[in-house]
Formats: C-alpha cells, sequence, structure tokens
C-alpha cells in the first residue's frame, strides 16, 4: 500500500463488513450507502490495498468519503492469512480509521433463513446447511477475533438493524450524545451492543392479567398497572438519578453514543413500559433518547 497522504488532512473512515453468511453483511451495506457510504460489496482481498489507495489518491473529493466494503467467505481466493496481512497495513496507515464490522448469528438461525428464504449457502456445494455455516464459521473466526464491532442479528430484524446502525454510524458532525434505549426478553439473549442493562423482572408482571397480557408496555392500561406496584417509583427515581448523572460524564471522555436495556421475562410488557418511561425522563431533563423494543 502507498504512502499517500489526503490533501484535506483527514483520514479516511473505512468500514470493513463482513461475518457469517445469512446474517445481514448485504443488509448492512446497503444501510451504510443509504448514509452516504461508498458501498463496494465482495471485493476480491487482492484489490483491496488497491481500492483504499485510489479512494486516497482522489483529489477531486472535497469531502473525504467513507468507505464500506464487504468481504467474506464468498470472496475470490479468501485466504485468512492474506486478510489479516491487508488489515495489518491497512491498520498501519496514519491517514486510514479502519473499523472491522462483523456480522454473526446462531448457526440455527442461519439455517432457518436459508430454508425459509430457499437460498444456496455459498459454501454449500452438494452439503448440509448446517454443514456449510460450521465451516464458513470455522474459516470466519480469525477475521472475528479481529472486529471492532460484533453484531449478532439472530433475533434483530431489518428495521432494528438498519435503527442500530444508523445510531452508530450515521455521517454527520455532532457533539451529541447518542441515546438508545431498548426492551429485551431475557430468554432470548442480552443485547451486544448495550452499555448499561436493567433488569426489571421484580416488577408485577401484567402478562398474568386477561385484560392486559395482549397488551404491550406502550398502552397506557399496562404502563398504569405497572406503575401501581410499590417499587416503580422508587426504581424510577434511582435509575434516572443514575442515567442523568452518568451521561455527562459519558460525554466528557468522548463517548458518542450509549445504549441503555431493560429486559424482563417477555419483553413485551414491564421492560417496554420501563424503555418509554425513562425515555420520556430523558427527554424532560433535555436529553434525546431513540426507543427500540426487540420483541414488539
Amino acid at each position: 500500500m502507498n504512502n499517500i497522504t489526503p490533501d484535506n488532512g483527514d483520514a479516511l473512515k473505512l468500514f470493513l463488513i463482513t461475518g457469517l453468511s445469512g446474517a445481514g453483511k448485504s443488509s448492512a451495506l446497503k444501510v451504510l450507502e443509504d448514509l452516504s457510504y461508498e458501498a463496494i460489496d465482495n471485493l476480491p482481498v487482492s484489490l483491496l490495498s488497491n481500492v483504499v489507495d485510489m479512494v486516497l489518491a482522489d483529489n477531486e473529493c472535497e469531502d473525504r468519503a467513507a468507505l464500506a466494503i464487504g468481504i467474506d467467505a464468498r470472496t475470490r481466493n479468501f485466504q485468512q492469512d492474506e486478510i489479516l496481512k491487508n488489515l495489518a497495513e491497512i491498520r498501519d496507515h496514519d491517514n486510514i480509521n479502519l473499523k472491522i464490522l462483523y456480522f454473526d448469528s446462531s448457526s440455527e438461525v442461519l439455517a432457518k433463513r436459508f430454508t425459509e428464504t430457499r437460498r444456496k449457502h455459498p459454501l454449500a456445494r452438494g452439503q448440509q446447511v448446517m454443514t456449510a455455516i460450521i465451516r464458513e464459521r470455522e474459516m470466519m473466526d480469525v477475521i472475528r477475533a479481529e472486529a471492532d464491532f460484533i453484531f449478532d442479528t439472530s433475533g434483530m430484524g431489518i428495521q432494528e438493524l438498519r435503527q442500530t446502525l444508523t445510531q452508530k454510524f450515521e455521517r454527520k458532525q455532532s457533539e451529541d450524545l447518542n441515546i438508545m434505549i431498548s426492551s429485551f426478553a431475557y430468554p432470548r439473549g442480552l443485547p451486544r451492543d448495550a452499555d448499561l442493562v436493567f433488569d426489571v423482572r421484580f416488577l408485577r408482571n401484567p402478562h398474568y392479567v386477561d385484560d392486559l397480557k395482549h397488551l404491550t408496555g406502550k398502552d397506557r392500561a399496562v404502563q398504569d398497572y405497572v406503575a401501581q406496584d410499590d417499587r416503580f417509583a422508587d426504581f424510577c427515581d434511582k435509575i434516572s438519578d443514575l442515567i442523568l448523572f452518568a451521561l455527562p460524564e459519558y460525554k466528557r471522555e468522548g463517548k458518542s453514543y450509549l445504549n441503555i436495556a431493560f429486559g424482563c421475562t417477555g419483553g413485551r410488557h414491564r421492560s417496554v413500559c420501563m424503555a418509554e418511561k425513562m425515555a420520556k425522563i430523558l427527554e424532560e431533563n433535555g436529553f434525546k433518547a431513540s426507543l427500540s423494543h426487540r420483541e414488539l
């Protein structure tokens, strides 16, 4: 790789999009493209350095490009050693800010996705889908170990993936701390990108009330029911005090985004109610927060 310095002195923001087939890499590239990144999918590893050099040398580019490149096991002449060598060279480059985004999912979910869409796994070659998934996972493990961000999309839909990537990587010049408040169900696993996690399973459960079980924590009746728990008000006060104290400190240390997650058993009542309540409290205190309910 040539040591080319961009005329405007800005580092090239380079995202390497990689991971397992069926885990959402193509969808992620489309999202980043919508966020004004230049997107290239399935680039041969041997051309990676050439493409980066070409972008760095583009003197006509007034706004230094942000580049998102997809590389995975489908890539021509895929070799782990060659990829690691290229990554090391790029990371050593003074004018490139490389971030590796790895998209993962459970083998069972991946197999189900291939079955439902009737798509052929790129490494199947006459083998069972699960065999191909296991083989690809082994091939990609060394790349996964280099990742800056790992996204587990097992329980994630397209809209949640878009919201997550937009929250983290939207190209805007802002000193604001981007806050995401989410709800989830513990049996389906903790959100991988959560910074603060609060368990609200101790609160009274609307699931066992016939008139409420089919509603969600976004409904007023459920919110009123949960709020009647004697512990609810104290819990809200203590958690909001903690978060409101921490937010300026996170911002001071340069943190650009914060994901606060509330979990319960089903992810539809108590956690949703608490997430909605906390978003309202933050808004009343001058902080804007985005909401995401994983199980709804």
